[in-house]
């Protein structure tokens, strides 16, 4: 018994999945209908739906991100106010305030 419900059930849930997919393919027909109608009664011309599609904008998409981007000049101001260097983000100024735990002695004098 409960293999027969469960059966309806799934029969059911086909049932329901069809009728939606059923729905939303005339809904598209419809809008694709009325614009139809709407263009022969305007005397526009008919034009397809068309999804451009260049394979070459896939590749070129790729191959732009491996390139390093330069820094623009707002890059490079903000750097030069930060006190970093401007062509390199890695090399910042020491930032640290020096060595603490020894004195300073005042450096030799040749003689």
């Amino acid at each position: 018994m409960m293999n027969f419900l469960l059966r309806v059930v799934l029969f059911l849930i086909g049932l329901v999945f069809a009728a939606s997919l059923a729905v939303a393919v005339l809904l598209l027909a419809m809008v694709w209908g009325l614009r139809y109608g709407w263009a022969r009664l305007t005397g526009q011309p008919v034009r397809p739906w068309v999804m451009r599609f260049d394979p070459r904008h896939g590749f070129d998409r790729f191959r732009a991100a491996a390139r390093p981007v330069e820094p623009t000049a707002a890059d490079m101001a903000a750097a030069k106010a930060r006190g970093e260097a401007a062509d390199s983000p890695v090399r910042l100024r020491d930032r640290s305030p020096g060595v603490t735990d020894v004195e300073a002695r005042p450096a030799p004098r040749g003689e």
